[in-house]
């Protein structure tokens, strides 16, 4: 039972630094081998990560987490909504795995715009 807090809470710490915007604490966070994957960024080492996704945090006013669930001792899928600063909201999964007490990899999967932009039942056509 340890295990699982521990994963829920390196997770739940990790969202609360993206909203505190503390970057010592972040780098504190995460393993020196840390990468970063996402639909625009193909596993980023850890620099790279501060580089270039850390400043975007600046826009994100908070975030709320829907689902945690634990894959293993080391990782697990969480879903969250994010409310940026200019009223946006999003939806996004990530899966993230930890090692040593420290945040080693986190894929995020992009969802969609809140509230969607289809109509229930409907579809976005992406050829417009």
């Amino acid at each position: 039972m340890a295990a699982q807090t521990d994963i829920e809470h390196l997770i739940r710490g990790y969202f609360k630094i993206w909203i505190a915007r503390d970057r010592d604490a972040m780098e504190r966070a995460v393993a020196d081998d840390f990468h970063f994957t996402s639909p625009l960024d193909n596993r980023l080492d850890r620099q790279t990560f501060f580089t270039r996704c850390w400043p975007g945090g600046d826009a994100i006013a908070a975030i709320d987490i829907q689902r945690l669930l634990r894959q293993n001792d080391e990782s697990a899928f969480v879903t969250y909504e994010i409310t940026m600063k200019d009223g946006r909201r999003l939806r996004n999964t990530e899966f993230i795995t930890a090692r040593d007490g420290k945040l080693r990899d986190v894929e995020v999967y992009f969802g969609w715009s809140i509230p969607h932009d289809a109509k229930p039942g409907g579809f976005v056509d992406k050829q417009k």
